[in-house]
């Protein structure tokens, strides 16, 4: 047992090592090293020495997700490069080790690791990275597709208007993002189908994550009666755009200011998703503030004219525009958009990983904001990333005291990935570059192969 543990610690170091989570003056370490080692003990036990142990294969999973490449033969030949600077034996490179070590992987695993070091970025975060000293949490939805295998298909089936045959899986994937930090915090999948699987539904879910004091930006899908309700009673305020289908009117209600009002909303009829008990439960009647700011009409539970005036408000809600960049940092630089994985449990995975590293890459763009005295969001994400890929594989074969400088110098450099100040930016949503002009594949691709192989038989 003492054996193992020893290279449990080893493999702990060398895992913390490849993403330079050391502590700095300004910021601690992102996940400890008892942390790591015991949420490992927890979910894996005293695994048996392999070619691919759990931290190993994580390590080569998360290399996945931040290579542009990211196939398993790249993983598998990084092992390979591994080994042989160890001195250690070469492993082959075929691909199925390697997969069955993800497919042993525990997601709750990675679902910790990932939710720990959100947790804790947004914890250690700056009081001047926040809103007026609290935490702004960023909430939207999106969704990702994946291989069209029939497993997928019956755990994530595809959209409704596409053809069977023709479509890919598709899940849904919601998320509390924080402001300051840019960490995901946590999140919630499901199918894009079905009842209960809604973006609301999957939200709701999340709400026991949410703390007393929280503000949550939203966009006006989210401006509903119960959802405001649920958040108010758990102590959290919301911010959001007013929904197209509900009427304002700036005549009825408590004046604060010119088109500034508080409003009584009242409680709706019980929605078919929601338990008698629970309806009861709701209060009859909500007290919220509308506000007009540049056109846009606003719904809020910080009433306090006083404190929180209308340009306020419109200054702090143009900042929910940074869900949309992150999820894109998510989806596109990190290639989280179009998964790989043939089965739902790996799909998952697949998920968590992506999300985690992301986190990962969010730890170091903190350290090196807080080293600068800038906030994290004043940094880009995709030059860090550069960064770190260039310098992994030097971060993983330096001596300790050498890794520590390099680490050092990689946030030295991270740091000076500002983004530009671009104030009022207005950019058009459509693309310049048109596409291929390839035909579009209307039937299921084993009919299109037919009828490609009859013709070359009729010209035989």
């Amino acid at each position: 047992m003492k054996i193992a543990k020893k290279r449990l610690q080893r493999a702990v170091i060398e895992f913390k090592r490849r993403f330079a989570d050391y502590p700095t003056k300004a910021l601690d370490e992102l996940l400890t090293e008892e942390s790591v080692s015991q949420m490992v003990e927890d979910e894996t036990g005293n695994y048996r020495k392999r070619t691919y142990p759990p931290l190993t294969t994580l390590g080569l999973f998360i290399g996945q997700a931040l290579s542009p490449d990211g196939a398993c033969q790249d993983a598998v030949a990084r092992r390979l490069s591994e080994r042989i600077a160890q001195g250690a034996t070469p492993c082959s490179l075929n691909t199925g080790p390697y997969c069955k070590a993800r497919q042993r992987l525990p997601l709750a695993l990675i679902e910790r690791l990932a939710t720990a070091a959100g947790e804790r970025l947004e914890a250690a975060s700056a009081s001047a990275w926040k809103w007026r000293g609290r935490a702004v949490k960023l909430r939207d939805g999106t969704t990702v597709s994946m291989p069209d295998t029939p497993a997928n298909q019956a755990e994530y089936p595809q959209s409704g208007t596409q053809q069977p045959g023709l479509g890919f899986p598709l899940a849904m994937l919601v998320a509390p993002i924080s402001l300051s930090t840019g960490a995901v915090l946590r999140w919630s999948t499901g199918p894009c189908r079905g009842k209960g699987t809604g973006e609301q539904a999957l939200f709701r879910s999340l709400m026991p994550h949410l703390s007393d004091g929280d503000i949550i930006l939203m966009d006006r899908y989210y401006c509903t009666y119960f959802t405001s309700a649920m958040l108010a009673e758990r102590g959290v305020d919301i911010l959001t755009r007013q929904h197209q289908r509900r009427h304002t009117d700036f005549r009825a209600g408590v004046r604060l200011g010119k088109r500034d009002r508080l409003v009584t909303w009242s409680r709706p009829q019980r929605p078919q998703w929601m338990d008698t008990a629970t309806y009861e439960w709701m209060p009859e009647q909500l007290t919220l503030r509308q506000t007009e700011v540049a056109g846009r009409i606003l719904v809020t539970t910080l009433t306090d004219a006083r404190s929180v005036t209308p340009f306020d408000l419109d200054a702090l809600y143009q900042r929910r525009w940074q869900v949309e960049v992150d999820l894109r940092s998510i989806k596109d630089v990190l290639g989280m958009d179009i998964l790989r994985s043939k089965s739902p449990a790996v799909i998952d995975k697949e998920i968590a990983v992506h999300l985690l590293a992301y986190n990962l890459v969010r730890g170091l763009m903190a350290r090196a904001a807080a080293g600068r005295q800038v906030v994290a969001r004043a940094l880009s994400f995709k030059g860090a990333l550069q960064l770190l890929l260039a310098f992994q594989m030097q971060l993983r074969w330096s001596g300790k005291k050498s890794a520590a400088l390099m680490g050092a110098h990689l946030l030295g450099a991270i740091g000076l990935m500002m983004l530009p100040i671009r104030p009022g930016r207005v950019e058009p949503h459509a693309i310049k570059r048109r596409p291929k002009n390839h035909a579009l594949l209307t039937v299921p691709r084993h009919i299109a192969r037919e009828r490609i192989l009859q013709t070359r038989a009729a010209w035989a």
